[in-house]
């Protein structure tokens, strides 16, 4: 699987806070792999097109659903493309590859 089956993150608090199931945290890798890798790659790390490599990024949950919904400088608004939980899946699945590419 993902090695993450039976994980549970913890976010702080906010709006976007609680935690994000392992179930939530695969569909965010799904997502990512959908839309997502094509600029920033499988690690997060490729910055393509001006997207921002993860390994340096400093955003808390709250801040990466703004800026997946929203979108930023060149990136796509994915409002309207997908839903709030699959928004909010994937920005916890790019938290997890901030950790790891630390």
């Amino acid at each position: 699987m993902f090695g993450i089956a039976g994980f549970v993150f913890a976010c702080g608090g906010g709006k976007g806070g609680g935690e994000v199931s392992a179930e939530a945290l695969a569909d965010g890798k799904d997502t990512f792999g959908k839309f997502c890798v094509a600029c920033h790659g499988s690690t997060g790390n490729m910055a393509l097109n001006g997207a921002k490599k993860f390994g340096e990024s400093t955003l808390n949950l709250d801040e990466r659903v703004a800026v997946i919904t929203n979108g930023r400088n060149m990136m796509t608004p994915y409002k309207g493309i997908l839903t709030e939980d699959q928004i909010k899946n994937v920005a916890a699945y790019t938290i997890e590859l901030t950790k790891s590419a630390k």
